[in-house]
């Protein structure tokens, strides 16, 4: 990608109103833009952060047996009213009506969605279980919008949705799950907890939650720093410093974070409210039992920034970096390293290496200060000084190496 076409430009400053570090970082990279709050374009180089992110979260969840498909955003009153959520829900459900009355809400969440499939395909126990998922926009009516893109009015999330025709078998699953959801965030390169979280009205088990220990998050957890047992504010009922109430041994260490996952066994409440039931080997009608996975894609982009940051701009890891290697040539108008530049550049995208090249015609500093603002891992710098080799600069370290092309290459695949 050459930076001359990159849409749009680089920002000298932050909005008058970011108060947190995604804010501020998001926006003067190009990554996002907000059109109104809570509403944010996620822009070219953002989009190609998501992609990364949500490429990870398939794989695992294809992984355990999920199935990818796409469903509506705009529902019938019907539906939600079968399970009491249209009006429950009221405060956080956008709901409106069309021109001839009918009433609508857009998606804030699934399941119903899901359970109305479920009761249109399922006959017996033979269909069962089903894995669905899929990555769609969420609307919510929050009060307030705050920190950035973690917290909008619309976003972008993976919701898996399981279906079993025993307690078990969801159990079962809903630990797969649980694994799974640990091995993305290892993967996207986190520092975080899997917190134990109250399950409402819905379950009288606890469900977890994926907390990103951070110093910037509005949500404060309690863990052990030994088993890593812990809990949220909500349920905790203990206090820091007191010995792991599970193993005995380790101490409860108190935190911030920022949730980026979170998990419900929901159990039959769905299914007896919706009228969702298979037939089992006996040939009795039982109710089916239900799970849910949510992980939030955008939210999860700006706890990463939250999280990995300097005061020079982003620093991405390789995972989701939206390139691999930031190309930047520096030269005078008498200079004639463009053509040394132009074959780096086609060199590494023939070695399937993903590079920003910076061919625009500004000032070294400008380059340089928007290369550590984007933060892309790897910078590499072409100018008279470097001869015939590169400079390879780290974007979380200070030092720089001159190699040649055949090592970079190397380096980067």
């Amino acid at each position: 990608m050459l930076q001359s076409k990159l849409f749009p430009k680089t920002k000298k400053e932050a909005p008058r109103e970011a108060e947190s570090v995604n804010h501020k970082y998001l926006v003067r990279g190009g990554f996002i833009d907000q059109l109104m709050a809570g509403g944010w374009t996620l822009l070219p180089l953002g989009w190609r952060v998501i992609q990364k992110i949500n490429n990870i979260i398939r794989e695992e969840m294809n992984a355990i047996g999920g199935q990818e498909l796409l469903m509506p955003l705009r529902h019938p009153k019907s539906i939600w009213s079968e399970t009491g959520r249209w009006d429950k829900a009221k405060d956080v459900m956008y709901q409106f009506k069309d021109q001839a009355g009918r009433e609508y809400a857009l998606s804030f969440t699934h399941e119903e969605i899901v359970m109305d499939l479920l009761r249109k395909n399922v006959v017996s126990h033979a269909d069962l279980p089903v894995y669905l998922y899929h990555f769609s926009t969420k609307f919510r009516n929050e009060l307030r919008t705050k920190s950035g893109i973690l917290r909008g009015r619309e976003f972008m999330m993976k919701d898996l949705y399981s279906a079993h025709s025993t307690e078990k078998d969801l159990m079962d699953y809903y630990e797969r799950a649980k694994e799974a959801y640990s091995k993305i965030f290892q993967r996207l390169g986190f520092d975080f907890r899997v917190i134990e979280a109250s399950g409402g009205v819905f379950t009288d088990k606890y469900t977890h939650e994926f907390q990103v220990i951070s110093e910037g998050g509005e949500d404060t957890i309690y863990y052990c720093d030994s088993c890593g047992w812990g809990q949220n504010k909500e349920i905790f009922k203990g206090k820091k410093g007191d010995k792991c109430q599970k193993c005995k041994k380790g101490k409860i260490v108190e935190s911030k974070s920022i949730e980026v996952g979170n998990i419900f066994p929901l159990g039959t409440w769905y299914a007896e409210r919706m009228r969702v039931y298979y037939t089992d080997k006996e040939g009795k009608k039982k109710p089916i039992w239900f799970g849910s996975y949510g992980i939030g894609s955008t939210r999860v982009m700006g706890a990463w920034v939250e999280v990995s940051h300097d005061e020079k701009g982003i620093i991405w890891n390789k995972t989701i970096a939206p390139f691999e290697a930031h190309l930047l040539q520096i030269q005078n108008p008498k200079s004639k390293i463009q053509n040394l530049a132009r074959e780096v550049y086609e060199k590494l995208g023939n070695a399937g290496i993903e590079v920003l090249w910076d061919d625009r015609e500004v000032s070294a500093g400008e380059k340089f200060a928007d290369a550590d603002l984007i933060g892309i891992p790897v910078r590499l710098v072409i100018s008279e000084n470097t001869g015939a080799k590169i400079e390879w600069k780290e974007r979380i370290k200070d030092n720089t190496e001159l190699l040649s092309l055949g090592q970079i290459v190397n380096k980067l695949s």
